[in-house]
């Protein structure tokens, strides 16, 4: 299994090279923690990975196949969470886990997605009335819901995911991250360093960008 893998990719935004030349390779069962200052391109680099935002040059590839060759095969594959929640606030929690796996076509475990990120009391209630750290709860739940299924999405593209998490949900989405690594997915995460950094230390490599647009592996 080859796993996700860029060769000489670049990205260009406003007529600025956000980052140039960038060779990735992330085996499955392993994360990939994303380092750099701001605007250094760690988002850009996520979007340009999910297929929403093309290239400039280079290409990535996903078990030795160009994803341009088939682009829906491979956002049926990846599982993006950004910065924004996207919830439907006139749906419930249950309803948004819900309609999220529909999406992929799932038979999701939403109870227990509820129990793995502590908001199973917030099943019938609509998202409009949650607190910011209840919504981005319910938006990590996605992850849970389809973990068990085997055409749940194997690539996790994690934009700072542990922003405003308290300790205990940041320890719930370590656990969720690497039950998922043990299924032999991929999760590449954007990151400041922090507590989540340290709980996925034992499977995850490092990649830091520069603001010159280049990278180091470490």
């Amino acid at each position: 299994m080859q796993g996700l893998i860029t060769h000489k990719l670049s990205c260009i935004r406003g007529e600025r090279a956000v980052f140039t030349g960038l060779d990735l390779e992330i085996k499955p069962g392993r994360a990939l923690l994303l380092s750099g200052a701001n605007g250094s391109g760690k988002s850009s680099l996520m979007r340009v990975l999910a297929g929403l935002l093309p290239s400039a040059a280079g290409h990535i590839e996903w078990e030795g196949a160009d994803i341009s060759a088939d682009p829906d095969a491979h956002r049926a594959r990846v599982a993006y969470i950004g910065h924004a929640d996207p919830l439907k606030p006139a749906m419930t929690a249950t309803e948004n886990l819900r309609f999220w796996a529909q999406l992929y076509g799932l038979d999701p475990a939403i109870e227990p997605a509820l129990y793995q990120f502590s908001i199973e009391h917030l099943a019938d209630v609509p998202a409009r009335y949650f607190s910011a750290g209840q919504k981005r709860r319910l938006n990590l739940a996605r992850l849970a819901a389809g973990q068990n299924s085997t055409a749940g999405p194997a690539l996790w593209l994690l934009d700072e995911p542990a922003t405003g998490l308290d300790p205990g949900a940041v320890s719930m989405l370590a656990n969720t991250i690497l039950a998922h690594l043990s299924n032999d997915g991929i999760a590449i995460i954007s990151t400041h360093g922090g507590r989540l950094d340290e709980l996925i230390a034992d499977r995850a490599d490092h990649f830091t960008l520069q603001t010159s647009g280049s990278g180091v592996a470490g």
